[in-house]
């Protein structure tokens, strides 16, 4: 950075002029960046918001022009626990006089590169992320203009710079199948979910854990990994069930791969639970609703978006003097209901 600039700073008398000199470009294309235009090459906006973030400029502009608006953004809005989500982010943003705006973007890994365009437009007073991660690109530009963001990530683990709320995934791992085991199956099959995601590899290793206590082998004929959708858990199930010596009970890591597994021990003529056991994961409001009621772990997702919203709130507040726990692991619980029973096939 130029010593002129590094002199002026310390004075407070940051100008236009000093960031397009140091970024290399000309003052139209930093007041562009400044006011979120798209026709900005991406490189260039890059390089601008790396030298305003370095130089504290955008500190003097953020106040006045931030919208009182709390955005959450999904890869995926119809699912069955945004529902949840949305509840436990607006019960917040109601509480400090805000808005919430829902959007849908990208994968279940990061948002879309449309997005940033958008949210450096609208100013929010900050951002909830239902992500497993960010790229460094978007982070770097939500800094450089004082966007708050937190990620509610049931998905993983996120960097440690990355400010996040999850749950205890292995716990809820281990809970499903110990139950199971208690209930004297051997022959327990799990459909976890993508194997790129670490919350699928956590209740996994919770699952594998369990067995181990109770000194069963874990089979890997009996592990499958879904996709958390309906579709995925009765394709899953079938192979399972197909299988010259089918499992007892099934784990399935999201209450809709669960409904799939019912459905593939309906085609079967297989009887829920005298026949095969099922546990789910998410208790989900329809999971109490399903015949049989669904066994499942419980992801308390509306408590996880209302600690996000809350930390949000926190990182944004200039006037605090405690520092903000940034990571925040909520437990699970096991809910027992009509899909599990005692295992009635043994010496297999």
């Amino acid at each position: 950075m130029l010593q002129g600039m590094r002199d002026d700073e310390e004075l407070g008398r940051i100008t236009l002029a000093q960031v397009a000199q140091e970024a290399g470009v000309s003052i139209s294309t930093v007041s562009k960046v400044l006011n979120g235009r798209r026709d900005v090459a991406a490189p260039t906006r890059i390089k601008v918001e790396r030298v305003l973030d370095e130089s504290a400029y955008r500190r003097t502009t953020r106040v006045a022009r931030e919208a009182p608006l709390i955005e959450l953004v999904f890869h995926e809005l119809e699912s069955v626990w945004a529902l949840e989500l949305i509840r436990g982010v607006e019960k917040v943003a109601k509480a400090n006089g805000a808005s919430v705006v829902l959007t849908e973007s990208g994968t279940r890994q990061a948002p879309g590169p449309e997005w940033i365009e958008g949210v450096l437009q609208r100013r929010p007073r900050g951002v909830v992320l239902v992500f497993s991660s960010l790229p460094a690109e978007v982070k770097q530009q939500l800094r450089s203009r004082s966007i708050p963001f937190v990620v509610i990530d049931p998905a993983g683990d996120p960097d440690p710079d990355v400010p996040s709320v999850g749950s205890a995934n292995w716990n809820g791992g281990l809970a499903a199948t110990r139950h199971l085991v208690q209930l004297g199956h051997r022959r327990i099959g799990i459909i976890t979910g993508p194997e790129d995601m670490l919350c699928s590899l956590a209740r996994l290793d919770g699952y594998r854990s369990a067995l181990s206590m109770a000194g069963l082998p874990a089979d890997p004929e009996l592990v499958r990994y879904g996709d958390f959708h309906v579709e995925g858990g009765r394709g899953r199930a079938a192979e399972l069930l197909d299988l010259d010596d089918p499992p007892t009970a099934i784990f399935a890591g999201s209450d809709l791969q669960a409904l799939g597994v019912l459905e593939a021990a309906r085609l079967r003529e297989l009887r829920v639970p005298h026949d095969l056991s099922v546990v789910g994961y998410d208790d989900v409001p329809l999971a109490q609703w399903s015949s049989p009621a669904l066994t499942t772990v419980h992801q308390p997702l509306r408590q996880m978006a209302e600690g996000a919203a809350q930390m949000l709130m926190r990182l944004r507040s200039e006037e605090s003097e405690e520092p903000v726990v940034t990571r925040l692991e909520l437990a699970t619980s096991l809910v027992v209901r009509q899909s599990t029973a005692e295992c009635r096939r043994h010496g297999r």
